[in-house]
């Protein structure tokens, strides 16, 4: 053994691709091309609901499955591997148990106690003592060898299945630092998941600043690390100095091995439409409703006087936070009318744009399009996202235009524009007042970064601070649209790599160096995340395998595949991130 640290791995162990492994990545081939012959006969979302020749409800099926049944019942072997079931699932109901130290916070808002809780069965409904002290509500178990509801061979299946696609789940979601259940970890068979701390591996957000801090204070940044940074197969690498980088040595920050993420996306996709999965997640789902729906009718009363018990707490004073919101939709159609109609009245001779080296005001801005403020109303405006824009993405990215004019579009709802997006920022403020107002309110909105040029970065922090937008209330998510097709026809971009060059290098150049990058530095204490946004009903005809080209070698006009997308920001994402762990 050598006695020199380990250094960590740069990327996941790759998998030894085993025959298994082989034939689900040629079963996932199969449902691929499948899925692109009947994309034109079916809809869209046919693969995310129950056809309905599904075997469930099915008479011949069902006769099917009880002859079955019955020869299983008739055999040993099914009884000792029904014995096997039952045992683990009398074990596994200390898990399903809270314990006392579950139900947090001070004793007099913990839960009422009873001694004994009355448990619902298949054959008596008999108070039985509960082995731990729970809220007072009646509950239901469903008494049996294994609940089901499908043969023993199918439930096997579904449920292998789906125990490696959780497994596959938690795997990334730890990667990425997210939070992943511990009660489901616990099932998962990891025994960590009871001792490790609930904070452990979690991101360490900039908390906000304090009331007498400044939000926009510049002095804080910390000095450069003079790392260089290069991009290699659509994936940035940290290099420590220019010697590294002359031998490809980068930085130790791990990232997803490619040929491991798509090995395990094809076991999803298999999943997707392995039958007896299917019918077995039907049931459970339906047998979950129902379940909830028992619930509330023997609970409704004890809930409600556990709610009205809460000082100080109802709808309207406790937390609530929008997580999917526009930047360009966070205000109501009224709030843009009447925005719209107070810029018109107070500054109509205002140069708002410039067109062919020709200065515009506000007033011929309107003239132009033949209109006049005055006239406006609500339902002209047209801006509300109503039943037609289901599954209508186009008229759903229309519904962004004012009156259907673009023009209108980039003078109120853009950063980048003549007037530096301030007739934009200011209605983002007046909605930052009225959630500030009311205590209680959060949201997270999308700001767009598209990937044309690296100055997109430079320029969304500068109207961020020219323009004071930052509110206590809001933190902020960046949007990527999947239109980098449009882009490459209009010869604004050589390849896919160049986009996602423009997208992420900014970020590692100000998290390397924060002095000659004080604004975006500062901006980016205010972003959470990042979201791939285009019309996800769209199929592709590639399939993305590590065989797939690499970014900077994508040179065609196709657009990339969603799941091609996803990985390479994924990846990025995930080196980023560790990056500015380091840094802390």
């Amino acid at each position: 053994l050598s006695s020199e640290p380990a250094e960590m791995p740069r990327q996941f162990p790759k998998l030894n691709i085993s025959e298994v492994d082989e034939q689900v990545r040629l079963l996932a081939e199969k449902v691929f091309a499948k899925v692109l012959r009947e994309e034109d006969s079916k809809d869209a979302l046919s693969l995310f609901t129950v056809p309905e020749d599904c075997p469930i409800g099915q008479k011949e099926a069902k006769e099917r499955e009880l002859q079955k049944e019955l020869a299983e019942q008739k055999s040993v072997e099914t009884a000792k591997r029904k014995k096997s079931f039952k045992m683990i699932r009398s074990q596994s109901l200390s898990l399903q148990m809270p314990t006392q130290q579950d139900w947090k916070g001070p004793p007099a808002a913990s839960p009422v106690m009873s001694p004994t809780t009355p448990v619902v069965t298949g054959a008596t409904s008999q108070p039985t003592p509960a082995p731990y002290a729970m809220p007072e509500f009646q509950r239901v178990t469903i008494s049996g060898d294994y609940c089901a509801g499908i043969t023993l061979e199918d439930y096997e299946q579904a449920a292998k299945s789906l125990a490696k696609a959780l497994m596959i789940r938690e795997k990334y979601a730890r990667l990425a630092y997210h939070r992943f259940p511990r009660i489901t970890s616990q099932y998962l068979g990891h025994p960590r998941a009871d001792t490790a701390p609930p904070e452990e591996g979690l991101p360490d957000f900039h908390p906000p600043p304090l009331p007498q801090e400044d939000p926009y204070c510049l002095d804080d940044a910390p000095p450069n690390l003079d790392y260089l940074v290069h991009m290699q197969g659509g994936i940035l690498f940290v290099y420590d100095n220019k010697k590294m980088l002359e031998r490809q040595e980068p930085h130790s920050l791990p990232y997803p091995d490619l040929e491991t993420y798509t090995v395990d996306m094809s076991h999803i996709l298999a999943l997707i439409t392995d039958g007896p999965t299917k019918t077995y997640c039907h049931r459970r789902l339906n047998f979950l409703e129902s379940k909830f729906s028992l619930h509330e009718m023997l609970n409704e009363m004890s809930e409600f006087k556990e709610l009205k018990s809460n000082p100080h707490r109802d709808f309207y004073n406790v937390r609530k936070v929008d997580t999917h919101i526009h930047a360009a939709a966070c205000m109501n159609q009224k709030h843009l009318l009447r925005f719209i109609k107070h810029t018109y009245q107070t500054e109509p001779d205002r140069t708002v744009a410039e067109k062919r080296g020709q200065k515009i005001t506000l007033r011929q801005v309107f003239d132009s399009l033949h209109m006049d403020p005055y006239d406006l109303t609500v339902d002209s405006l047209d801006v509300h996202a109503g039943r037609q824009t289901f599954h209508r993405f186009d008229k759903f990215n229309s519904k962004y235009n004012p009156v259907g004019a673009s023009e209108l579009r980039d003078l109120y709802l853009k950063t980048e524009n003549y007037l530096g997006g301030e007739y934009f920022a200011r209605m983002v403020k007046e909605v930052a007042r009225e959630l500030e107002e009311s205590k209680y309110q959060y949201s997270e909105p999308r700001l767009s970064i598209y990937g044309r040029s690296p100055e997109e970065w430079p320029n969304l922090a500068r109207w961020f601070i020219q323009h004071k937008v930052y509110s206590p209330n809001m933190r902020w998510i960046i949007q990527v649209p999947r239109i980098y097709d449009i882009f490459r026809s209009k010869k604004l971009l050589p390849n896919f790599g160049k986009m996602l060059e423009n997208i992420f290098l900014p970020l590692f150049e100000a998290t390397i160096n924060p002095q000659d990058h004080r604004e975006l530095h500062l901006f980016l204490k205010y972003v959470t995340g990042f979201d791939s946004v285009d019309d996800e009903s769209k199929h592709s005809d590639h399939m993305f395998s590590d065989k797939s080209p690499s970014p900077d070698v994508w040179t065609s006009e196709q657009n990339p595949p969603y799941s091609y997308y996803l990985y390479y920001m994924y990846a990025n994402i995930m080196v980023l991130n560790n990056l500015r762990r380091e840094r802390g």
